[in-house]
């Protein structure tokens, strides 16, 4: 049997490193669609996450509820160009939404510290563009968190679930044996791209897209209400903070 020893460990962003509850681009989702006088629940707007944005938007427009809609304000589906025009507003009301919610999960800074001195490298994927990455980046290296190396949606010609960003941050980290790295989201695409690397995997639960609530949210739960809702015990917050 071959041993190898992990090298790196891929992080995603919203609900895995910054924005407990990943609720920055759920917001920004629904009061896109607000704007096109299209209702939407923030649970709707969870469905599709973690693929790139532009996918994101198509997704939810190809939902049956939101497809209803969009024919009866429209007289028409959907089409590509209406997915680009949507994903112009998105950017700018995303922006705002991750300024506000930028902060980094509990645990993290002090996580990646300890990596850092057993020489693991720190890289990143995301369904965020560069444009979005870069408001992002600044605000997490204030906090203490900047990855060795990055990849981020339109980056590669397929976005996740395909194991191309990874295979991006791979090349940048200099290292290419899948099985000395490690991949940690908090969405399905994410551990499923993790996967098609050929990857160890790690999902995230309490502070990702599953739950979807704030650390205040989940703080304010009662002791009984936190484990039905986390499914473990009353310290699952500070083991999820990896």
């Amino acid at each position: 049997m071959i041993k190898t020893s992990i090298e790196a460990i891929i992080f995603d962003w919203a609900g895995t490193t910054v924005d407990f509850g990943s609720r920055a681009p759920m917001g920004a989702f629904v009061k896109l669609f607000q704007s096109e006088g299209v209702e939407m629940s923030i649970s709707q707007a969870r469905i599709p996450m973690g693929i790139n944005k532009w996918d994101h938007i198509n997704a939810l427009l190809s939902l049956p509820e939101i497809q209803a809609q969009w024919v009866q304000i429209h007289g028409r589906p959907h089409a590509s160009s209406d997915v680009d025009r949507l994903l112009e507003i998105f950017v700018p009301m995303n922006k705002v939404s991750i300024q506000e919610c930028g902060q980094l999960i509990p645990g993290v800074a002090e996580l990646t510290k300890k990596l850092r001195e057993q020489h693991i490298k720190i890289g990143s994927t995301t369904g965020y563009t560069k444009e979005l990455l870069d408001i992002l980046l600044p605000i997490a290296k204030e906090q203490g968190y900047a990855p060795d190396a990055l990849s981020f949606s339109g980056d590669t010609p397929l976005g996740r679930p395909s194991a191309q960003m990874m295979h991006k941050c791979a090349t940048q980290l200099g290292l290419d044996n899948p099985l000395s790295f490690i991949k940690v989201d908090d969405t399905e695409p994410g551990i499923e791209e993790g996967k098609a690397f050929g990857c160890w995997t790690v999902g995230v639960a309490v502070s990702g897209n599953a739950l979807g609530l704030s650390l205040e949210e989940l703080n304010a739960l009662s002791k009984d209400e936190g484990r039905q809702s986390q499914g473990f015990g009353k310290n699952q917050n500070e083991r999820n903070a990896a």
